[in-house]
């Protein structure tokens, strides 16, 4: 009887095991599915990572001459390119937190509030050659009273 119960625990680990796996085929397979949608009507589209405190979220980033689109399956996010006040290229996320080395961070600003997104260098190169560093460009962030 006590082979009985290991047999089953190690099936359902198993189980687990398989069912976390597809589920991240499943997940990279509707990321594609976002990725040739936006790909007819945008200058670029790229997979990325969005960042959101201690949570890595996989996105399709898409640029259009008007708007910025992050969507998965769970989310679909853009921003109008006039209302982004910054976008910023870097090696660090803004919280410190480190990632590998095959990666950089895109960073967009709008109305106070930072969207991190993490690209492989190469696709960096072209969102950096498409949507290129900008800052407030010397309007002040803060006023004193």
């Amino acid at each position: 009887m006590p082979e009985l119960a290991t047999v089953t625990v190690v099936g359902v680990v198993v189980l687990a095991v398989l069912v976390v796996i597809y589920l991240k085929l499943r997940q990279n397979d509707l990321l594609g599915t976002f990725v040739e949608k936006r790909r007819a009507g945008s200058k670029l589209v790229s997979r990325a990572e969005y960042v959101e405190g201690v949570e890595k979220i996989p996105v399709a980033l898409a640029l259009t001459d008007t708007a910025f689109y992050y969507e998965n399956p769970d989310l679909e996010a853009s921003f109008d390119l006039d209302r982004i006040d910054e976008v910023e290229y870097s090696q660090d996320l803004s919280t410190g937190r480190s990632h590998d080395t095959h990666h950089e961070v895109l960073r967009l600003r709008s109305h106070g509030a930072a969207f991190e997104f993490l690209l492989e260098k190469a696709e960096c190169a072209k969102w950096m050659a498409a949507l290129p560093p900008r800052t407030l460009e010397g309007r002040p962030t803060a006023r004193a009273v």
